[in-house]
Formats: C-alpha cells, sequence, structure tokens
C-alpha cells in the first residue's frame, strides 16, 4: 500500500513571491483599505486633536480608543489578503499602462533626436 504525501495547496496570502517594492504596493492597498473601513472613527478623532497637542492623548480619549479599536477590528490577515489578491487582479493593468507610458517616452525621446538633427543640418 503506497502512501501519497498531501500537497500543499497553494497559499492564498503569497502565490507568488513578490519583491520588497511589491510587498510595499500591498501593504500600502492593505493599509489604505483599513483607513478607508474606519474613516469616521478617524475622522471624529482629528476633529476633537485639532489645536490640540500633548491634551488629545486625554481629552480625546474616547475618539482615540474607538479610531483603535476599529483599526485593530479591520486589521486582520484577510484584509491583508484582500488587498493582496486586488494586488494581483490589477498587475497586469498596471503593467500595461507602465508600457504604454514607457512607449509615448521613447516616441518624444525620437522625436526630439530627429529634431535635434534637422537643426544641425541647417545652416547657420
Amino acid at each position: 500500500m503506497a502512501t501519497e504525501t498531501p500537497s500543499r495547496p497553494a497559499s492564498l496570502r503569497n502565490p507568488m513571491p513578490l519583491s520588497a517594492a511589491q510587498e510595499s504596493e500591498v501593504k500600502q492597498l492593505y493599509y489604505k483599505r483599513v483607513r478607508g473601513l474606519c474613516a469616521p472613527e478617524i475622522k471624529a478623532f482629528a476633529e476633537c486633536a485639532v489645536n490640540r497637542t500633548v491634551t488629545a492623548t486625554w481629552i480625546c480619549r474616547t475618539q482615540r480608543l474607538a479610531m483603535n479599536a476599529c483599526m485593530v477590528a479591520h486589521a486582520k490577515p484577510e484584509e491583508e489578503d484582500r488587498a493582496r489578491e486586488e494586488w494581483f487582479a490589477t498587475h497586469e493593468e498596471r503593467k500595461r499602462v507602465r508600457q504604454e507610458e514607457l512607449a509615448k517616452v521613447e516616441e518624444r525621446r525620437a522625436e526630439v533626436i530627429r529634431l535635434m538633427r534637422e537643426d544641425e543640418k541647417r545652416p547657420r
């Protein structure tokens, strides 16, 4: 009787290794999503803290605790997974846009070179 070793399922959190810059982009999406979910709490704390420095810590305590509780409630691995999925879903589109921008830059560079050569050929 042969025993099979169960194959490891692909990790949804990291389907392929990302560079440090790509991981940074995923983290930015993640934090943006969490801040978006907690926008009312963040706004309430910010409004309370206006024109306060050290005193904001205890005067705005309820708003600060509400904001922190919201952030902790939403800053979960599941939310990071969603941000990672969003990053992978939009990766090809971002790559295409970047290639189009590089093509436009190359076209402008070729045009500038052509104009410079025409200018050099003109008699002075």
